[in-house]
């Protein structure tokens, strides 16, 4: 107990340290346990009617590094530094489908120390002002994913094809609506509140990164979205949703394929955020990735291109706000320096601010990855350590700064 109190002074305390440097940070406020949900109007993320712009991080490793005793401190140490640089929103994952330490085991049974390892996540986030975005599953392999759903379905003698069965076959879409029913409803062993009651969670993620190759004609997806997403709703009506997409664009309105990185993956931007219960839209952002023998000035001419394309179709055609949820530099692109990955975040953080100052849709940014000291083995190239980042903590606190002045 009294270490706990602890932890709350001392992100008490980030707060006034940044009061000092930079003014009131994004994430200097309280989250209440009445029904202070953030919601949206229009293009915007409000709070109790005044407008509310994020700068976050992405720490996907959260709950599995919660659910471990002798690591559980890398929690509170993380939320702490970002609350310490004004930061008020995570992305992480609510999901660790069997294989090593899962949060389910199998489909419908539970690994009680893990759900208490979320349970810690969410108290600890309150605690130092941050809300929560919490991915439901998988697109990929890490921790399971839609191959280890098909796989579940393969073992009780269901005949599949591929993954991407995960998005139409009727037992398997049976195994995540159970999944998306226990974490709502899921009441915190430490807090008391059911999951779906709690402000502290900004939004549901239904997917990491959701792609359906094997048909690009994206009417898989669209009609995975739109059972999953109502499903969402009528268990809890309070909290926003997302879908979890890169951004591509699709068959909708195929013009706008021009802006994609020269591919497509079964997904549409425009037609998928349309869904009525899709309270707002994401992007992700890996010209590294995606472009890899592209040179430097055609990889910036392309960054400015896909923020601002979906910036303007948020506003304009869907009417909703929009967040860039994923997007970093990696330490292992040829010729990295830590000059240029400042200069990265720099530029993506003045787009974004230019946005909100003229009350356009971008409402922030989640850049990929925050990590604590001495986890070098969760390393991907991509991680930002604060205390040993000093100009690029420099970048993401001016960031905060920037935008809770326009609050």
């Amino acid at each position: 107990m009294l270490r706990k109190r602890s932890l709350f002074f001392r992100c008490s305390f980030s707060f006034l340290a940044l009061f000092i440097l930079l003014g009131v940070g994004a994430g200097a406020h309280n989250i209440s346990n009445s029904n202070n949900f953030v919601q949206t109007r229009g293009t915007h993320f409000v709070l109790n009617e005044r407008p509310l712009y994020l700068n976050g991080f992405n720490s996907y490793w959260l709950m599995y590094m919660a659910s471990d005793p002798s690591t559980r401190i890398k929690v509170p140490t993380t939320f702490q530094q970002a609350s310490k640089y004004g930061m008020n929103v995570a992305r992480t994952w609510a999901f660790s489908d069997g294989g090593y330490r899962p949060l389910q085991i199998s489909p419908g049974s539970y690994n009680e120390d893990m759900f208490k390892g979320l349970d810690f996540v969410v108290s600890e986030a309150k605690k130092c002002g941050i809300y929560l975005i919490l991915t439901l599953v998988n697109n990929w392999e890490g921790f399971g994913g839609k191959r280890q759903y098909v796989q579940w379905a393969r073992d009780q003698g269901h005949y599949l094809n591929s993954d991407d069965d995960f998005f139409t076959d009727p037992v398997v879409k049976g195994y995540f609506k159970n999944h998306v029913k226990t974490v709502l409803t899921r009441v915190n062993s430490i807090t008391g509140l059911a999951y779906k009651d709690d402000p502290t969670i900004f939004s549901w993620e239904l997917m990491n990164e959701p792609r359906y190759q094997s048909d690009l004609s994206g009417k898989a997806i669209q009609d995975w979205i739109s059972e999953m997403a109502a499903h969402v709703k009528s268990i809890d009506s309070n909290h926003l949703l997302d879908i979890g997409l890169e951004g591509f664009y699709g068959e909708s309105m195929p013009e706008k394929k021009e802006y994609n990185p020269g591919y497509e993956v079964g997904t549409d931007f425009v037609s998928n955020n349309r869904i009525a219960h899709v309270d707002f839209a994401t992007i992700h952002l890996y010209p590294d990735q995606w472009m890899s023998n592209s040179n430097d000035e055609v990889v910036a001419q392309f960054v400015d291109r896909w923020i601002k394309a979906h910036i303007d179709d948020s506003k304009n055609v869907l009417g909703k706000p929009l967040l860039l949820t994923e997007f970093g530099k990696s330490s292992r692109s040829p010729g990295y320096q830590v000059d240029a990955r400042d200069t990265y975040l720099s530029n993506i953080y003045n787009t974004i601010y230019t946005c909100t100052k003229t009350s356009g849709a971008c409402g922030g940014a989640l850049f990929w990855q925050l990590m604590a000291q001495g986890m070098e083995n969760f390393s991907d190239g991509y991680e930002i350590v604060l205390e040993q980042s000093p100009s690029t903590a420099g970048v993401i606190a001016q960031q905060s700064n920037r935008l809770s002045s326009l609050t």
